[in-house]
């Protein structure tokens, strides 16, 4: 009889402890994210507003067909049409996907390698990426776009890894049916991001079913022609749908198809310019899937120098397997594809990243030690940092006694493993892992005091300012949407900040001169800090406050941060926000 297999117990809850970082202060307003993620909140809560599921709804110029609907509708059915809007439920769903991404790249991988502790590796170095770390987690197209991408990738493979690779039992196609299902799936993807990734999309899925033998056929070409073809037409079908039902369809097309896709194509210089020399040249294309890694940057450069190294030797009859061709495809195209329009970014790539964790995974014992020793190097001085943030936090009383001692005990553990790299032979691999999960769940603690109800304005202050007119800074396209999770009941009104200079409300006048302005305009003002020395708002005796809370700096300008000053987040990180009422308006609140 068989043995039964052992279960990697250490694997097993080193992944657990991976999920429940995702978990952990999901609805923070500082957990990582990108800008977007705002701008998406505003317009899927403008149109939950008007009881329509379309046209989409917003207020900021020349951002409402920013993206295709089912983003939006998400976070509608998420939110309950507003009755549930947090930050929580809009972005569970994101988390959803991105663990169910990770669970079919374990299943993968266990069946291309047969070992759980691989599988097991490969779900956590995908959970590890920061790309999915920061994209994965939050509100954004990242995770469904990645999920849905991959299901057509997914499915070929597992029908590869049915079948063995042997000379004399070539690996199968996909039928019609599986084409005619992974054009629903492609479609449902450029559904959550945009009809142009059907190309990519197309592209692989082309590459990795004509090329699913060593030497392809003409038939086999056109029998891939055919079917990725069929996909596409269903795809684009399922987007066009978006024309057929908004009431707008000439808005969709001048502000999605033109402004958001065909002018990337495009460039002030000329394309061959602007890929050679401009903002997003195509040589820096070529370190998205590194760039993506995060802390993990030298692990991945370490195993591409791996693979580079085998495939010099790698003979014309020591061919890849039907799965490794798959994956390298997968990866290859994506980047190949998107090295072609003049705006680049390695977000771009995100939805290969999958392929990129089960190549690693496999090749993981592979990797020279010196890599993990450089990641070990850059993720203790970012333990260090954070810990000193935490201390100073409790200095300043924004976080309590208990919540700096877990802050600092997770430190530790990341720099206790740091250690362990070094001192204990073949434990460096492991170590980086544990690193970086050290890393995430310090900065998770570490937001934790600024993300509690008690951080934010009190329920009577909420009331008080029920159906008023209140100004809240802004200092990036949308970001003033963040204050509806603070003042729900508010009418709010942004006004430019921290060096925005769109012209709102008076942003030439001295900080002095324009609160006062502010007060005259609105029954309250949400005012940051002028200076750190800075004790109490400018206003005062002429205005209340009627609130407090702390505000941490995001974009810092050159200069801000220093060597000397490293050290000293209370100079450079932490301001005081003041809700603010003028005296007279004050006493007119109920």
């Amino acid at each position: 009889m068989k043995p039964a297999p052992t279960i990697p117990w250490g694997w097993l809850a080193l992944l657990v402890a991976v999920v429940a970082t995702y978990f952990f202060g999901l609805d923070s307003p500082y957990a990582p994210t990108n800008g977007d993620e705002m701008v998406y909140v505003h317009i899927a809560r403008l149109t939950a507003l008007s009881d329509h599921w379309l046209p989409l709804v917003s207020d900021l110029a020349n951002m409402r067909n920013t993206k295709p609907p089912l983003l939006f509708w998400q976070a509608m059915v998420a939110g309950d049409w507003g009755q549930n809007w947090s930050l929580l439920a809009l972005r569970l769903p994101s988390v959803t996907y991105t663990l169910l991404t990770a669970g079919l790249i374990a299943l993968l991988t266990h069946r291309i390698s047969g070992h759980a502790r691989t599988a097991y590796l490969a779900c956590v170095l995908y959970l590890l990426y920061f790309s999915t770390f920061r994209y994965g987690r939050v509100y954004l197209t990242s995770a469904p776009e990645t999920f849905w991408f991959s299901l057509p990738l997914f499915w070929l493979l597992w029908l590869h890894l049915r079948q063995p690779d042997s000379p004399s039992n070539r690996p199968i196609g996909l039928s019609l049916a599986a084409y005619t299902l992974a054009g629903f799936a492609m479609g449902i993807g450029v559904a959550y991001k945009s009809f142009a990734l059907v190309a990519p999309a197309a592209a692989t899925l082309w590459c990795a079913t004509a090329w699913r033998s060593p030497m392809p056929t003409w038939r086999d070409a056109l029998r891939a022609t055919a079917g990725t073809a069929v996909a596409a037409v269903i795809a684009l079908s399922i987007f066009a749908l978006w024309l057929v039902l908004d009431p707008d369809p000439a808005a969709v097309w001048t502000e999605f198809v033109i402004g958001e896709n065909a002018s990337k194509m495009s460039g002030e210089h000329g394309y061959w310019h602007a890929a050679l020399f401009g903002d997003y040249p195509i040589w820096s294309q070529l370190l998205a899937y590194p760039e993506n890694a995060g802390l993990l940057v030298f692990v991945v450069l370490g195993w591409a120098w791996v693979e580079g190294r085998s495939a010099l030797r790698r003979s014309m009859t020591d061919r890849l397997s039907a799965t490794s061709r798959i994956l390298w495809i997968w990866l290859a195209v994506w980047l190949l594809v998107f090295s072609l329009p003049s705006q680049r970014s390695a977000r771009y790539v995100i939805p290969a990243m999958p392929a990129l964790a089960i190549l690693m995974a496999l090749a993981w014992e592979k990797i020279a030690r010196p890599w993990f020793w450089v990641t070990l190097l850059i993720n203790t001085p970012a333990l260090l940092i954070m810990a000193r943030v935490g201390w100073v936090m409790g200095d300043l009383q924004i976080a309590s006694a208990q919540e700096i001692a877990m802050l600092l005990v997770a430190a530790c553990a990341g720099i206790a493993g740091v250690i362990a790299g070094f001192s204990i032979k073949n434990w460096a691999p492991n170590a980086t892992l544990i690193a970086c999960l050290a890393v995430y769940a310090t900065f998770g603690l570490l937001i934790a005091p600024l993300s509690t109800p008690e951080a934010g304005y009190a329920k009577r202050i909420q009331q008080q300012l029920q159906n008023k007119r209140v100004a809240v800074p802004n200092g990036f396209t949308g970001q003033y949407e963040r204050f509806h999770f603070l003042l729900s009941q508010s009418e709010l009104v942004p006004y430019d900040a921290e060096g925005r200079n769109t012209g709102a409300l008076r942003p030439e006048l001295p900080p002095v001169e324009r609160l006062g302005y502010l007060l005259e305009q609105f029954d309250a003002v949400v005012w940051l800090q002028d200076h750190i020395s800075q004790e109490q708002p400018s206003c005062i005796p002429q205005c209340t406050v009627l609130g407090s809370r702390w505000h941490v700096k995001s974009r810092h300008k050159s200069g801000e941060i220093t060597l000397s000053n490293l050290w000293y987040p209370q100079e450079w990180l932490f301001r005081r926000e003041w809700l603010v009422a003028s005296t007279q308006q004050n006493a007119t609140l109920p």
